[in-house]
């Protein structure tokens, strides 16, 4: 518990001179490639992401996972090998990205108005180019990025954010790759912010009954306020293409 005390001075700053309720900066740009049909490059933090979308396009492969009723998400993570210091020997397919593209389905789903794909397929391939801390969180937002970009009919955003504990007691949001290693145990949440929604929660290690509740309101403000971010950066695309293609002119 120790360490938990060095997450946060004695005039309110952590590590990296942010305070308990701020979150990193966040950088992000929608269609960075013209190949997909939509993409998004996200930076939260030292974080960076890219995310592609395909689709929604015909069942590929095994045809037999076919919905007659909604299309099949089909989520693909994985980090290139440069992203951390310690070289990968298997950017995709291992345990980790095996799971974090089960949670990043999971929460894309619940998001995407899949009922209006019938036997189709959208794919989501989302890659870290590098990591500090928080990966899931910012994997699920530029996906969510990108599939607007691909437009792709959402019931909302769905925005993901990481919360912990400073000092046993104050909850804050965000959490760097650093305070993931010296402070205790993460929550990390994927919602959907205007309905209020949670659509995944995980726990890096177990929190007190006393804490738990503040540390999940601290996550979903949070994911309020990258919605808040996200959609400005959605305004100022769809401001841009406008402009590009002459349709925005209000002269």
């Amino acid at each position: 518990m120790s360490k938990n005390r060095e997450l946060l001075s004695k005039i309110g700053l952590r590590l990296d001179g942010r305070r308990a309720d701020e979150l990193r900066r966040i950088r992000c740009k929608l269609g960075v490639f013209t190949e997909p049909d939509g993409s998004a490059y996200l930076e939260q933090g030292l974080t960076k992401i890219l995310a592609a979308v395909y689709g929604p396009h015909q069942v590929r492969g095994n045809r037999s996972k076919a919905q007659h009723d909604a299309a099949v998400v089909n989520c693909q993570f994985s980090m290139a090998v440069f992203s951390t210091g310690e070289r990968k020997r298997r950017p995709r397919g291992d345990r980790k990205s095996t799971e974090i593209s089960i949670h990043l389905r999971q929460a894309l789903t619940a998001a995407i108005k899949t009922e209006l794909y019938p036997w189709s397929q959208i794919d989501v391939y989302v890659e870290v180019l590098h990591a500090d801390g928080g990966i899931y969180p910012a994997c699920v937002n530029a996906a969510t990025l990108a599939l607007i970009d691909a437009g792709i009919p959402l019931k909302e955003y769905v925005c993901a954010c990481t919360a912990s504990l400073a000092n046993n007691d104050v909850p804050m949001l965000d959490i760097s790759h650093q305070e993931e290693i010296i402070g205790g145990p993460t929550l990390t949440v994927a919602a959907l912010p205007m309905s209020g929604k949670i659509v995944l929660m995980e726990m890096s290690q177990r929190f007190h009954v006393d804490h738990l509740q503040k540390v999940l309101e601290k996550a979903l403000q949070g994911c309020r306020d990258i919605k808040h971010i996200l959609d400005e950066a959605v305004k100022s695309h769809i401001q841009d293409v406008g402009s590009s293609t002459g349709w925005a002119n209000t002269t």
